[in-house]
């Protein structure tokens, strides 16, 4: 998915961007809530990963406008503020989960795939597709007992289409999972990246639907 990621500190920053982009997902990193306004216009983010103190204003600020114009982007609060009056006042305003500075990178991920899952509309933390046996959570695919491995970017595809179950995903869908601003993409890059899946998975899992996208399902 496409997260946008607000935090002014550079090191805390720049963790959290890379590591983030080393679990297959595409990240927009700002340090400005102005800057921020302008990419939540822009872009349909699947996550937003906010804090709380920015040079130009408040996060919660943001993050009330942000639910008032009707926007149900997953937010996680990440702040050094661990008062529970700060986390009340978070979750009131429309945040999905909080973690408290320093944080360790592995329980982010967890909570970014725990918060992604909910709105997915699947909760379950194994999802199963024909033989195949998907654990978005631990980035693990078994099929017949045999281990399949996919590579950051096969995983944004294929965490794109396990969203939605049962959908249609449009190609602009699956380039915006796979690429951040700045970002240079082939005519053919989506198409290249669903045939890479596809040949790991199995032709069947994945359906094109002509002159709309793709969706996950077996053929009849």
């Amino acid at each position: 998915m496409r997260v946008l990621l607000i935090e002014d500190d550079a090191i805390l920053g720049e963790a959290v961007r890379d590591h983030v982009a080393a679990n297959g997902h595409a990240v927009d990193w700002v340090r400005q809530l102005e800057d921020a306004r302008a990419a939540a216009k822009a872009v349909n983010y699947g996550l937003i990963l906010l804090d709380l103190r920015l040079p130009d204003g408040s996060g919660i600020a943001f993050l009330k406008a942000l639910r008032e114009a009707g926007s149900k982007t997953p937010v996680i609060i990440l702040t050094a503020h661990d008062q529970i009056s700060d986390r009340i006042e978070g979750l009131n305003s429309g945040a999905d989960d909080y973690l408290v500075k320093p944080f360790n990178l592995g329980e982010l991920s967890a909570r970014m795939l725990a918060v992604a899952r909910r709105y997915g509309g699947n909760p379950s933390p194994v999802i199963r597709l024909g033989a195949l046996e998907i654990g978005p959570a631990d980035r693990r695919i078994v099929t017949d007992g045999r281990e399949v491995v996919l590579s950051g970017r096969e995983w944004a595809v294929l965490d794109v289409l396990l969203a939605r179950p049962g959908a249609t995903v449009s190609k602009g869908q699956i380039e915006e999972a796979l690429y951040a601003f700045g970002s240079e993409i082939e005519s053919n890059t989506v198409e290249v990246y669903v045939s890479r899946v596809r040949k790991k998975l199995g032709h069947d899992h994945i359906l094109t639907v002509r002159g709309v996208g793709y969706r996950l399902g077996m053929q009849a």
